[in-house]
């Protein structure tokens, strides 16, 4: 088994265990395919297996880019990169950290939705772990089954709530696959060090418990006892095969989300990215509007169309940081307010979901999100929902009538789940929306102005964090990490990308983002006691030295 990560320079002869001819061309950790050197041929037992020229790693990127630019489907761009990664993981990322703006919407949001609902007709070979209610009893031994005891970093989804797209049971593995893809391209967390899991409890999916090529398991979801005694078996085996290792909830259906995150968040280090990481992206997004408003935080109104765990999570960090400004915490709660499918979230309404309560104010029924809007006066809304075209152009018109500087964050993915499109809120309020989505669109021109629209995108806020997790080795991954990382974040957005209508930073800086906010996340674990190392000298330069880099090295002096 290695002990060195592949990406670091090795130094004497080849170890025992390092592959050698097809076997190595065939492991996509160590392959360099064309860019293997004639001495490395020669030695390695690869002369005759490869074209003659040897390729520098930049021609093989442009070689890539060529063919990706060639395709129109964003779903065979998606199985293309998919094969890269699968064959040479270090042109992968270099091809995905070198062109932010072309493949992160490729491997992640939008595409990333149209291949899971795709995920049992396109699936290519193996790639992350699989948990099943039929492995009960058993489950640190499938986790030993992974090939690499190195693991630092498990996004586990159920698959009940992919995207804005419900419940797509085993396929939802595209979304923990494409979630450490970004924890390395953005973070530079190692690939080795990812693990991506599927806790296929099963499916209440019509369509796929009927789909002959569906992957997962043919039968209903677990649910109550089962289901906890299966994910308690399976959180507790991760810290026994694992130690330490952080563990991202992803795409759980609300009833789950916060019950897991409140029933494990003192036990392990672990978080929620739907809850926290979406939160503290909001949060950024925010105080750079407020840059542009000059009015502070605690003038603003928060109206959500949503009541879920996006919305809960946001609201509860941003009365936090109400708190933090001097604000008793009930008028703070009252900042924020929820409209879900019934209208607006309201005390005394029957059968309220016990997440929603802290967010249910006095005030009579309102049905609709107009309504909402018109008696609330919000300056910010959110869309969190998953309801497309909510956001219509009575609503931004008027937010634009109550606000100079109306603040719309349709923060819905998919594309096709978003609550309004970049031109419908430049335009409909006549350019003065502060807007942010959760999905990415183009710059455009609206009466004669360029906007460069940017994703209120968790790859800001989620890679860094883990990273800070990571090399601080934290036991807890607290709310307190999360508020960091969002007033890191938004220290990063510089006055250019303001006066464009940007408010979060380039992607192509966000390995730079990530950096500054692990940082950040390592100066809390250790500030808190939960650290699991001595804080370095230089804590900067010793998060940025542990980032992966997909260099070539040499594998023969």
């Amino acid at each position: 088994m290695p002990q060195q990560l592949p990406g670091e320079a090795l130094s004497g002869p080849l170890p025992e265990w390092f592959p050698r001819g097809m076997a190595l061309l065939r492991d996509p950790s160590l392959n360099k395919g064309s860019a293997f050197t004639a001495r490395e041929r020669d030695v390695l037992g690869l002369t005759g297996l490869l074209p003659p020229h040897v390729s520098t790693q930049e021609e093989q990127v442009e070689r890539v880019l060529e063919n990706f630019r060639r395709i129109d489907s964003p779903l065979e761009r998606f199985i293309m990169l998919q094969s890269l990664q699968d064959r040479n993981e270090a042109l992968f990322y270099r091809v995905v950290i070198e062109n932010p703006d072309e493949m992160m919407p490729v491997i992640y949001t939008p595409t990333v939705g149209l291949a899971c609902q795709e995920y049992g007709h396109i699936y290519r070979s193996p790639r992350g772990l699989y948990v099943s209610a039929e492995d009960r009893g058993q489950v640190s031994s499938v986790l030993r089954n992974w090939p690499y005891r190195d693991a630092r970093i498990i996004v586990v989804t159920d698959g009940e709530r992919i995207l804005g797209l419900g419940d797509l049971g085993a396929s939802g593995m595209g979304i923990p696959i494409g979630k450490l893809a970004l924890y390395t391209a953005c973070a530079g967390v190692h690939p080795r060090r990812c693990l991506p899991v599927m806790f296929d409890i099963g499916t209440n999916n019509e369509s796929l418990l009927e789909d002959p090529l569906y992957l997962g398991l043919r039968r209903r979801r677990l649910a109550g006892t089962e289901y906890d005694e299966l994910m308690a078996e399976f959180l507790e085996a991760t810290q026994e095969v694992f130690p330490g290792v952080v563990v991202q909830f992803e795409d759980f259906a609300n009833h789950n989300a916060f019950r897991l995150l409140q029933t494990y968040r003192d036990r392990i280090p672990c978080f929620n990215d739907d809850i926290q990481g979406t939160a503290a992206v909001t949060l950024a997004g925010i105080l750079s509007a407020l840059r542009v408003t000059n009015r502070p935080l605690r003038d603003q109104t928060f109206l959500f169309l949503g009541a879920g765990e996006a919305a809960t999570g946001i609201a509860d960090l941003l009365t936090s940081a109400l708190v933090a400004e001097g604000m008793e915490e009930g008028v703070a709660r009252r900042r924020s307010w929820m409209v879900d499918s019934r209208g607006l979230v309201i005390r005394g309404r029957s059968a309220l979901a016990e997440h929603k309560r802290p967010y249910a104010h006095e005030h009579p029924p309102l049905v609709s999100f107009l309504e909402a809007v018109e008696a609330l006066r919000p300056t910010a809304i959110i869309g969190v929902g998953a309801v497309p075209g909510a956001f219509t152009r009575e609503v931004i018109e008027m937010m634009a009538g109550l606000n100079d500087r109306p603040i719309v964050f349709a923060l819905s993915n998919p594309t096709s789940r978003a609550e309004c499109t970049a031109e419908q809120a430049y335009a409909w309020s006549d350019g003065r929306a502060l807007f942010a989505s959760g999905s990415p669109f183009d710059p455009l021109d609206v009466d004669g102005r360029r906007f460069v629209p940017r994703q209120g995108n968790n790859s800001y806020i989620f890679p860094g964090v883990g990273l800070g997790a990571v090399v601080s080795q934290a036991s807890r991954v607290t709310d307190a990490m999360f508020m960091v990382a969002a007033r890191a974040l938004a220290e990063m957005v510089r006055d250019e990308d303001l006066a464009q209508g940007s408010l979060f930073p380039a992607l192509a800086r966000v390995r730079e983002v990530s950096a500054r906010i692990a940082v950040a996340v390592a100066e809390v674990a250790f500030a808190e006691g939960l650290a699991g190392n001595e804080r370095p000298a230089d804590l900067e330069a010793w998060v940025e030295a542990q980032m992966y880099d997909p260099e070539y090295v040499s594998y023969v002096a």
